[in-house]
């Protein structure tokens, strides 16, 4: 799969407020051009309200995203989509849909409205199911899938966005363990820059380059996992005992978590 230049992502001071609660307090993050970056953090903490206003769900209340230096609140919403590709948690929109036309989908913001898919347009579409190894379920009904297969499906549906940025919230979401590692890989492997919400943190610290912690809609932790995952923070913030140590054939941090 090919997939535009990567993408510079700078989120500043971003604030988001519903119904007189405030869900993000003014969150800075950066992602370079290539980079993967993984925001993690428990349940409640902000991880995909944040994600929602990078890709352009939420609008946020104050504060700004920045997409290569443009301000992405000031991008159409097909500029914006030829930029940013999301695999979300849930798949609206899908149903009736067959596996195939379900990626399909994500060649839209490439196209005029209307416009039917060419020879190109396939070609992607197959190579991505090929990629995610769901190519022998295209023409099945997308809503007959299992939720593992439904989450590649959509990973195929971002790939084929050709996206400089790919947004996943948790990615890794029903499937098992040898997909959830493909998954990662090949998220891992694009050109384009990643940024995901993880609650595994072992995975999150074997496939990202750096991590961001959020508690309570702030950014408590920023940094390389190897100095952001540290049994302290794990106390403060996850209010659980683990001990970290580097793996002994990765050399990556790994937790292990005690009673």
């Amino acid at each position: 799969m090919t997939a535009r230049r990567p993408a510079a992502l700078a989120v500043e001071a971003l604030r988001y407020e519903v119904d007189g609660h405030t869900l993000l307090h003014g969150v800075d993050l950066a992602a370079r051009p290539g980079e993967t970056v993984g925001v993690v953090g428990p349940n409640g903490s902000g991880k995909t309200t944040l994600l929602r206003c990078v890709h352009g769900a939420l609008r946020p209340t104050a504060g700004r995203v920045l997409l290569d230096g443009l301000d992405a609140g000031e991008l159409g919403v097909k500029e914006r989509a030829r930029v940013v590709a999301v695999v979300p948690q849930d798949a609206d929109g899908t149903f009736g849909l067959t596996v195939h036309e379900v990626v399909a989908m994500g060649r839209s913001p490439h196209k005029r409205f209307w416009e039917q898919d060419g020879p190109g347009d396939r070609r992607l579409v197959a190579e991505a199911l090929e990629t995610v190894g769901m190519a022998a379920f295209a023409a099945r009904a997308f809503g007959e899938l299992s939720g593992g297969e439904r989450q590649r499906v959509l990973v195929a549906r971002a790939l084929v966005q050709e996206p400089g940025l790919l947004a996943l919230d948790e990615p890794t979401n029903h499937l098992d363990i040898r997909y959830q590692l493909e998954v990662l890989a090949l998220v891992r492997g694009l050109a384009a820059t990643g940024l995901l919400v993880l609650h595994d943190l072992n995975l999150a610290a074997f496939f990202c380059d750096r991590l961001y912690v959020l508690s309570g809609g702030t950014v408590v932790a920023a940094g390389p996992p190897a100095e952001v995952l540290t049994p302290e923070l794990l106390k403060e913030v996850y209010g659980v005992r683990a001990e970290v140590a580097p793996h002994p054939t990765t050399g990556v941090p790994n937790i292990v978590y005690l009673p």
